[in-house]
């Protein structure tokens, strides 16, 4: 009688890990490319709009060089220019520290980014053909808990980057 119930138990160990191992699999695959940057409004020069796009799969990293301010209504288009494989070693696990709870948000402002001369966040990812972008404000104390250790990863690569 105890054979059955030893094995149920296996059974169930063995399925929820590999429902874990498979989601964290499919997390991974699905964003291989991340766009992501930061802006300021109330600035002046080059770096006040910084985006970049990492691509996991091609291993490189490209900047946008129109600088265009990123608009809530639709994610930003540009044209990219690809930077040293150095830059993209600085950068390469952010498609993977990108938080899925990101993807339930009903709403792609989180907080209010640049409201007060602050500045924000740009993020954005393709899934099944669909663009997503969210604007981000950068004072932590205005956006969820869940999303605190992916703006402080952007911030720490943005300074890395030209």
């Amino acid at each position: 009688m105890h054979k059955p119930i030893l094995a149920t138990i296996c059974l169930a160990i063995c399925a929820l890990s590999a429902c874990k191992k498979d989601e964290n699999m499919v997390i991974g695959d699905e964003n291989q490319t991340l766009v992501f940057g930061s802006f300021f409004g109330e600035c002046e020069g080059e770096k006040c709009v910084e985006v970049y796009l990492v691509d996991s799969q091609m291993k490189r990293l490209a900047e946008n060089t129109t600088d265009a301010y990123p608009r809530s209504s639709a994610p930003v288009n540009g044209s990219f220019t690809e930077l040293s494989a150095a830059q993209y070693e600085q950068v390469k696990d952010l498609p993977a520290l990108f938080p899925s709870e990101l993807l339930t948000e009903q709403t792609n402002v989180i907080g209010a980014p640049d409201a007060a001369d602050q500045g924000g966040y740009y993020v954005e990812v393709t899934r099944g053909g669909v663009r997503r972008h969210w604007l981000i404000d950068t004072d932590k104390k205005s956006i969820p808990a869940y999303l605190r250790p992916f703006v402080d990863s952007l911030s720490v690569r943005l300074k890395r980057l030209p």
